[in-house]
């Protein structure tokens, strides 16, 4: 009975990702943009311990690995293009872009698209066992809901707010399949050797989240972005050459 319990905890927390992708998907349907960013951080912390609790009670099975992708296909991808889908469809459109208005807000489900691409992507890739490459779908989540609930008011009605949603999607769905490695916050061991970037970049955190509150969540996506570029070009440069 013991092992019964055991072998589907894991999964149980992966579903429990996925409940809560549903409810943010629902209040972004309503413009509740709040709530849907809180059950997206829910999701994205079952998402968290999901894998952990699978590999500390070594019950990793491949049908743990599909229903984990699921989940985060509907709870990182569909719910923050649901939310980034009912700005542009409020938002104030430049004058050359007033034809297509209609049809403008859609383009956001392409982030549900790429982010499908990059799970199936990493379910075959050997290589993202301890890293990741591309963004991970969690950070590309979280970056698109924080910035739209802590949008600076002085900018909604500027209308190059839809030129620049559309840029960021662009960006958005490249860095997600791009291959370009990524730290992941995984830990082998806990001491500080081997894993300076991890403990620099979570020290780093903290005041950002202190100082900037939910608007933050955004700033420290764009900056593990441009870390794990910096982190990887220095370790190819520091990497011995082949004769």
């Amino acid at each position: 009975m013991a092992n019964f319990i055991t072998r589907h905890i894991p999964n149980s927390i992966t579903c429990c990702n996925l409940f809560s992708g549903c409810i943010a998907t629902s209040f972004a349907f309503t413009g509740d943009m709040e709530r849907a960013l809180l059950f997206i951080i829910i999701g994205a912390i079952f998402d968290f311990f999901d894998g952990m609790s699978a590999r500390l009670l070594h019950v990793s099975s491949p049908m743990g690995k599909e229903l984990d992708s699921l989940a985060d296909v509907f709870t990182f991808g569909f719910a923050p293009a649901m939310m980034v889908a009912f700005s542009l469809s409020t938002a104030n459109y430049p004058a050359a872009l007033l034809p297509a208005q209609d049809y403008i807000p859609y383009l956001a489900f392409f982030l549900v698209v790429f982010s499908a691409l990059r799970l199936a992507k990493f379910n075959i890739d050997k290589r993202q066992t301890s890293s990741f490459i591309g963004l991970p779908t969690p950070a590309n989540a979280l970056f698109w809901a924080a910035l739209i609930v802590d949008f600076p008011p002085s900018w909604e009605n500027s209308k190059v707010v839809v030129p620049a949603f559309l840029l960021l999607i662009c960006l958005s769905c490249w860095l997600m399949i791009a291959e370009i490695p990524m730290f992941a916050l995984k830990f082998k061991q806990w001491g500080w050797k081997g894993n300076e970037v991890k403990y620099g970049f979570l020290l780093f955190c903290i005041p950002v989240l202190l100082l900037f509150r939910i608007s933050g969540i955004a700033l420290i996506i764009a900056c593990y972005v441009f870390l794990s570029i910096a982190v990887d070009f220095y370790q190819r440069r520091s990497a011995p050459t082949k004769d």
